[in-house]
This record gives structure tokens, C-alpha cells and sequence, in this order.
């Protein structure tokens, strides 16, 4: 009786220890890691066909690993996006805005990631570097991967445009806000088809008017840093601000903005790429990004990539514009680091993910990038690396000359690095961006009157705190403009 107890236990023990072998953090019974990518966007045909069966394939074979990725789409992303992580819902990576990552943190949205990016990130630190990663520090943690490795000077300040129109309407460039109106009007007159502009510009036109060029350094744009006085401002109250808003209402007015036209990201880029829109605001690159979605409902668009006061400084703000988050609640931190250090591993890794399979999905000729399908498979913004980019045969190597220099007459903005930790002013915080969201956006577009509703909406960011937001974003930047000049 005795032994055969010793032999069922020794049975039990042994089943445990090989089921134990065949689990892994992410719960997989298969041998495998598995990791779960919180993706904004819509599904498509190809890139489904693409995860299930090449990729699925490849990640085995390189990483032993399985990856699932959970679509959402762009108007439901952030909303989304908070709720899972909220619920501690199985997500290993997503994609956010950088400016955004304080806040983030201080949800307990995203972990450090420094032990992960030692351990698994090595072959990422050769391509990426640590300056470009250091924009997603926080109280000297890294929070995520800043996506996109590109030229990064006057981010956010170009407006990209149909150049094809733009001289058949007989302009060559454009330079000023005026520039763009006059440009705007023409091409209405001359195309039926022609909305007018896509998209009722800020940024650019923000470099433009201001008295000294600004820096966004809070949530939803609040708060900007002047690159002159190094001082903290209500971005509201700006001059250029105030500026810009009257050239959107003119533009309005005049009918070059029409009822369809919103400030969503998702939604202006849309409208640009139907072909019937003039521009809508980007960083350098943006033309090269979404041409060829253009070109399938107009065949024969060209774009062009502007800033408005192209004499003015060029300044380093940010480290790309957006992250790439492990949750806290990440079922498998290791993996996600390990997944995304492959795909920065090679160009070759790089070319398959955002491209697909060579001769299937595209194909290169004479070192240029010709893709073979319009759908996209995981998206170049979200992953680029200038070591490993390539450009399609359509852009000129005059474009691509000044893009690889870009950054070579750049100067870096005093508030680089900076993060804005909300924690003493989250309640505040919320009722700003409440304001912002419902007395300003309006404004901006040029949709309501200027001189009846500016004052209001100045007003109600005044009951709303916004002088004590602006002070609390002076105090934080004062220490870490301080901290800086001791490192130097």
C-alpha cells in the first residue's frame, strides 16, 4: 500500500513538473510565448492572411512565439485603449501619443522598461539611439519605446499638400498662411471635385504666427514651452493662438473648410487620401507616407511637404511622437521587449513586418521600396527607423538628400527630454481638457465667431484652473531646466 502511494505521488509530482514545462507566463500549452498587441485601426484582408500564416510562421521560427494582435478602431482607440488597461485586460504592447506618456504613468498604465530593454534589447539599443529613447524618461525611468526614428525637427509644423494642384492652380510653393488661402480659393474655383482644405491647421500655423516658437510639454496641448524665454504659457492665450483661430474662421467664411472638416487624426488624414482635399498637417515624411493611398482615387497626385517661416529655427522638441507601452498588467513583458527588438533586429525583420513578404506584398528595384498591395500590414509611422527605411522609386533623391539632413541644422529645443507629472493637478487637469474640448476645438476650427466666444472660452479655463496648471508646469520645468544646466 505503501509503495503504491510513494508511486501514484511520484506520478502526480511528475505530471505537475511537465505541465509546468509546457506553460509559459502568457498561458500558451504549446511550448510558445505568446504576447498580445493592442493595435489601432481596422482589420484587413491582407494583414489578417499576413498574421495568420507568413508572419504566424516567422515568429515561431524566430522567436518561439505567437502574437495576437486586437484591432480597434481609430475613433474608439483611446477610450479603449483606457478601459482595457484599466480592467488589466491581457495586453503586452500599445501604441500612444508621447506627450501623453506622464499621464499615462501616472494611471499606472505603463512600467519602467530599463531591466527589460538591458536584458532583451540589445539588438534595438545598435539602431535607436539612447538619446531618441531617453524622450520617453520619467523621474529617470523609461517608460516605452519613442516610435518612429526619423528626422524630428519642427515636428508636427509641415503642412503636407497636393502639389499636382498646387501648380495647376500656378503657384510653386507656399510659405505663409496667405500662401495657403490663396492657393485654397484657386483650386476651389478650378475643380469641381476640390473641397478645399483637408484639415484647419494649428501647428504650422502656430511657427508662424508666434512671437517665439513653442514647444506642447502637457496633455492635450495645454500648455506650451517658449523656446526664447524658457518660460511655461496657457497655450490659449497665446498670440499666436489667438491668430491662427481667425485665419481658420476666414477660411471658413471664404468656404474653404467645410462642414466635414474635424481636428481628429484619424479623420483628416482620411479626407486627404479620398483625393478630393488640398492638404492636411503633418512632419516631414507625410507625403512619402500616404501617397500611394492618395494615388488609388487620384492617379495622378503628387505631394509636397511645406513649412510655413522656413527661415525660422528648426528645433529637436521631441523624440518621435508617439510610444510604445508595456502595461503593468502585461502577462509577458520579456516577450513584448523581445518582440520588438526583432523587429529592429534587421532590415530585414523590419521590411517584412511593415511590408509583408518580398515579391508578394512588394518588391525592390534599384534599391527602392514598390509595393505590390494597398493594404497596410503594420503601420511604417509606427516603426520606423531611418537605418532601415527605403523610399519608393517616385521620390526624388533630391527629397530624400534633405531628409537624411534634415536634422543637421537643428537645434535642440532647452525642454527636450521634459515630461509634465500631473499627479498634484490631475483633477484640474480633467476639468482643462473638459474646456479645452468644448470651448476651444470649435475656435480652432474657425467654426464658431472669434470675438464673441474667445473671451468665454478664455474665461472658463480661468474658473477651470489653468493659472495654477501653468504654475505647477513653471515649478516642474524650473527644476528640470536647472538639473540640466548642472549636467553641462
Amino acid at each position: 500500500m505503501k509503495r503504491t502511494l510513494a508511486i501514484a505521488l511520484a506520478l502526480i509530482m511528475l505530471l505537475g513538473i511537465l505541465a509546468g514545462c509546457g506553460n509559459t507566463k502568457s498561458g500558451s500549452s504549446k511550448g510558445m510565448e505568446e504576447i498580445t498587441i493592442l493595435y489601432p485601426g481596422d482589420e484587413t484582408d491582407r494583414f489578417t492572411e499576413f498574421l495568420n500564416n507568413e508572419f504566424a510562421e516567422r515568429m515561431k521560427n524566430d522567436l518561439n512565439m505567437k502574437v495576437n494582435v486586437v484591432f480597434v478602431p481609430w475613433d474608439q482607440y483611446w477610450d479603449k485603449k483606457d478601459i482595457m488597461l484599466a480592467n488589466q485586460e491581457a495586453i503586452d504592447l500599445y501604441w500612444d501619443g508621447l506627450p501623453d506618456l506622464s499621464t499615462m504613468v501616472n494611471k499606472k498604465q505603463c512600467k519602467p522598461v530599463d531591466e527589460l530593454l538591458e536584458k532583451y534589447g540589445q539588438d534595438m539599443l545598435k539602431v535607436l539611439p539612447m538619446d531618441y529613447i531617453k524622450g520617453a524618461v520619467i523621474d529617470g525611468n523609461i517608460y516605452g519605446i519613442p516610435s518612429c526614428y526619423a528626422p524630428s525637427s519642427a515636428m508636427y509644423q509641415f503642412v503636407c499638400l497636393r502639389q499636382d494642384i498646387l501648380e495647376a492652380v500656378g503657384m510653386d510653393s507656399v510659405s505663409t498662411p496667405e500662401d495657403l488661402m490663396e492657393y485654397s480659393k484657386r483650386a476651389t474655383e478650378k475643380f469641381d471635385n476640390i473641397k478645399g482644405g483637408g484639415d484647419p491647421i494649428f501647428k504650422p500655423l502656430a511657427r508662424y504666427y508666434g512671437e517665439e516658437q513653442y514647444n506642447w510639454i502637457a496633455a492635450q496641448d495645454l500648455v506650451v514651452f517658449g523656446e526664447d524665454s524658457h518660460k511655461a504659457y496657457d497655450w490659449y492665450e497665446t498670440e499666436a493662438f489667438q491668430k491662427l483661430c481667425q485665419f481658420n474662421r476666414e477660411m471658413t467664411l471664404a468656404g474653404q473648410y467645410t462642414d466635414d472638416v474635424t481636428i481628429k487624426y484619424n479623420e483628416r488624414d482620411s479626407r486627404m487620401q479620398t483625393g478630393n482635399y488640398l492638404w492636411v498637417e503633418g512632419s516631414l515624411g507625410k507625403d512619402t507616407e500616404i501617397i500611394d493611398t492618395v494615388r488609388a482615387n487620384a492617379p495622378d497626385a503628387t505631394l509636397g511637404n511645406y513649412l510655413l517661416a522656413p527661415e525660422k529655427t528648426k528645433y529637436m522638441t521631441a523624440a518621435g511622437g508617439e510610444v510604445i507601452c508595456i502595461p503593468y498588467s502585461a502577462p509577458n513583458p520579456e516577450g513584448a521587449m523581445k518582440f520588438l527588438n526583432w523587429l529592429y533586429a534587421s532590415q530585414d525583420n523590419y521590411l517584412f513586418a511593415l511590408y509583408g513578404v518580398e515579391g508578394k506584398d512588394y518588391e525592390i528595384v534599384d534599391g527602392r521600396l514598390n509595393r505590390l498591395i494597398n493594404d497596410d500590414l503594420f503601420y511604417e509611422w509606427m516603426f520606423r527607423n531611418r537605418n532601415y527605411q527605403l523610399f519608393t522609386a517616385e521620390v526624388d533623391q533630391d527629397y530624400i538628400d534633405t531628409y537624411e539632413h534634415w536634422d543637421d541644422d537643428a537645434v535642440y529645443s532647452a525642454s527636450f527630454g521634459f515630461r509634465f507629472n500631473n499627479e498634484n493637478v490631475k483633477e484640474i487637469e480633467a476639468r482643462l481638457i473638459e474646456v479645452a474640448q468644448k470651448n476651444f476645438v470649435q475656435l480652432e476650427t474657425g467654426f464658431v465667431d472669434f470675438e464673441t466666444e474667445y473671451p468665454k472660452a478664455i474665461q472658463a479655463m480661468k474658473d477651470a484652473g489653468i493659472d495654477e496648471y501653468v504654475a505647477e508646469v513653471q515649478r516642474q520645468l524650473d527644476a528640470f531646466l536647472a538639473q540640466q544646466a548642472g549636467l553641462h
